[in-house]
């Protein structure tokens, strides 16, 4: 096994104090300019590494920031966290990343590990069957802010950054019922994660101004996975008599549920209008282009950091601010225009 070069050993070689090593290398002013190129360049020399895991328990601070995410595979996910690298890029922080799965008990596998890594913050996004937070305790405890995105518990602790779901969801089911839709069906998922439950909410809100009963067999969850969208659109398309308008909680599965009518035979948008959510690639590329709700997942990323990143500086209050809601907007593209219809 080869030995790790030390300070220590540098200091021997050159016959200085090891307190004139270490300064050297943090290019301290007091030592001077031949030294210091005495120093590094043997330092370079021997393929001395610095420590820098001790040198942040002395400080307290690793310059570490956590980032537990639901999924990977994404757009969204991806756009946040692209958001989350941007802000950081123009920091001394630097980010590990841990992947939950979907699996509540692996995210709070990946939150003790992250806090027994030290890091400095955490932002988090919640598995979809995440049953309560006692995992994040041991950050509160030790006074480690912590900022929830998208998919929180509105009732729990820490700084949320959400959009507002129930608009989002209200949105998308008016301007379907504005497009001429009497029968609108909702695939969606887990209706304990807030997003789904308050995208619901709105949904249902909007058939109830528009005097439309909600009909629980046109209610659809799943897992939103392929599978399951090939086989929520075949029970749509059996469905007496068929809705005329469905609204998807994700934009993948919307693409993969167009898919599957267009095999059956269902004609987009006048046998079933579509509208999805997120405004991710994919809604550009499928034919018709898909109508959604652009979810800045950029914005979203960097308004986390940016938040996070003040009030470790001591610039900012996390604790001040229980939820931050970042603005999305309903895109209207051809998926979802009955006749060309833009307004009722």
């Amino acid at each position: 096994m080869i030995k790790e070069v030390t300070i220590y050993d540098i200091a021997k070689e050159l016959n200085l104090s090891i307190a004139t090593v270490s300064r050297a290398l943090q290019d301290d002013p007091a030592v001077t300019s031949k030294t210091k190129k005495k120093v590094t360049e043997l330092a370079e020399k021997r393929g001395y590494r610095s420590n820098y895991f001790a040198s942040s328990l002395r400080k307290r601070k690793t310059h570490t920031i956590g980032v537990v995410m639901h999924e990977l595979n994404s757009n969204f996910m991806v756009s946040v966290l692209a958001g989350i690298e941007k802000v950081l890029s123009e920091t001394d922080y630097d980010i590990i990343i841990a992947h939950s799965a979907e699996s509540g008990k692996k995210e709070a596998a990946n939150a003790n590990n992250l806090f027994h890594k030290r890091v400095d913050g955490l932002i988090a996004s919640l598995a979809s069957d995440t049953k309560d937070l006692s995992h994040f305790k041991l950050f509160t405890e030790k006074n480690i802010p912590v900022i929830f995105f998208d998919r929180v518990d509105e009732n729990g602790p820490g700084t949320k950054i959400i959009i507002n779901n129930y608009k989002a969801g209200y949105d998308a089911t008016q301007h379907l019922i504005d497009q001429g839709c009497k029968r609108i069906a909702h695939i969606t998922a887990n209706l304990s994660r807030n997003v789904y439950n308050n995208r619901f909410e709105g949904y249902k809100a909007a058939l109830k101004d528009n005097n439309m009963k909600f009909h629980e067999n046109y209610l659809i969850i799943n897992d939103l996975q392929k599978d399951a969208c090939i086989n929520a659109a075949k029970s749509i398309s059996k469905m007496k008599p068929m809705p005329d308008g469905v609204f998807i909680t994700n934009d993948i599965s919307a693409a993969i549920c167009m898919q599957a009518f267009k095999e059956l035979g269902i004609k987009i948008p006048d046998d079933i209008a579509v509208v999805g959510f997120n405004n991710d690639i994919v809604s550009t590329i499928v034919e018709p282009n898909l109508t959604t709700i652009d979810y800045p997942g950029i914005s979203m990323g960097e308004v986390a950091a940016r938040n996070l990143i003040n009030h470790l500086n001591g610039n900012g209050d996390i604790n001040l601010t229980s939820s931050i809601v970042i603005k999305s907007e309903l895109i209207i593209r051809s998926s979802s225009l009955k006749n060309n219809i833009l307004t009722k």
